[in-house]
Parts: C-alpha cells; structure tokens; sequence
C-alpha cells in the first residue's frame, strides 16, 4: 500500500494496471459500487484499481528527488483493503487497493492519467443536512472529476427507494 507520490509511481508502473476501472472507497461504500465496477472491468476485459484518497493526508512538499513529504494518517488502510477483498472477492476480475492522499478528485485525477483509466466509478453520499453542509463547501468529487478530466465517470446512487418506489413496491404485495 502506498502513502508517498514515489510509491504511487512504482505502483502505477504496473503493467497489470494499465487501463484499469478506478473505483473511489469511502469508508462504508455500499457493496453496489464495487459491484458496478466489477461488472465494467469484466466487460472492459481490464482490473480494478480500488483507491482510497485519506483527506486527512496532504502532500506538505515534493523534494527534489521525487519524494513527497505528506502529513499524518489516522486510517486503518489495512479495513479498507479487507472491504474490497470482501466484495469482490468471485467477482472474476484482478483487483489492486491503493491508498492516495489529498483532495480526492485531484488524486483520483492524477492516477487516471498515469494509468490510462479506461473509466472512473465513485458512488454519491448519503443524504442529510451535514452531507449537504460539507459538499457546499467542497464540492461533489463526482462532479469535479466530471467536469474536469477526459474519462467517463459513473456515478453510483445509493440504494435509496424514492417514495414514488416505495409506493410501487407496496402496491405490487
């Protein structure tokens, strides 16, 4: 796992991810979008780069000969690489967890490029008024990777039920 832009070079290096689907992991993904990930790297014929980007880690400075200096990290890598063992485990395609650090959508970004992502699958936040306090004042990651990068990004809602489904769904029993 890696946690410096040198090691992030050297695993993007990889031939076994080049194109590969990115899937951004939250802590607490809905298995959904690990699941629609799978489904479109085993129709690309290519791997999953799974990428957690710890917002509390930020580059502080690059030196000279590529090492970046970053922050502390206060998450257990070691869960969110057990998550995605645990969904795509079967699933018929290779994966690889890496662990990025600093704004998501610039993270997200960068390795997309350097790997040549064939296509970049995030997930929405869940609803409510701190979510909704916190995107105003960061921003969507879906929508800044849509508007400012080259690749197709799919947006995988939660399992929410409208009320209209709801409705439906009672009225079928």
């Amino acid at each position: 796992m890696s946690d410096t832009a040198n090691e992030r070079d050297e695993f993007v290096a990889l031939p076994e991810v080049k194109g590969a689907v990115i899937v951004g992991l939250v802590p607490d993904s809905p298995a959904r979008v690990m699941d629609e990930a799978a489904l479109n790297a085993r129709l690309r014929g290519v791997p999953i780069a799974v990428v957690h980007v710890d917002v509390t880690r930020f580059v502080t400075f690059d030196d000279p000969d590529g090492y970046a200096n970053t922050a502390p990290v206060d998450v257990d890598i070691a869960a969110r690489a057990r998550e995605s063992e645990f969904v795509l485990e079967g699933s018929g395609v290779s994966w690889s967890f890496l662990q990025l650090a600093g704004d998501p959508a610039l993270a997200i970004k960068e390795l997309a490029e350097k790997i040549d992502a064939s296509l970049i699958v995030v997930g929405t936040r869940d609803r409510g008024i701190g979510e909704s306090i916190r995107e105003f004042f960061t921003g969507s990651v879906a929508a800044r990777l849509a508007h400012r990068q080259r690749r197709p990004v799919l947006v995988v809602p939660r399992d929410y039920a409208t009320e209209d489904e709801k409705a439906r769904a009672a009225a079928e029993r």
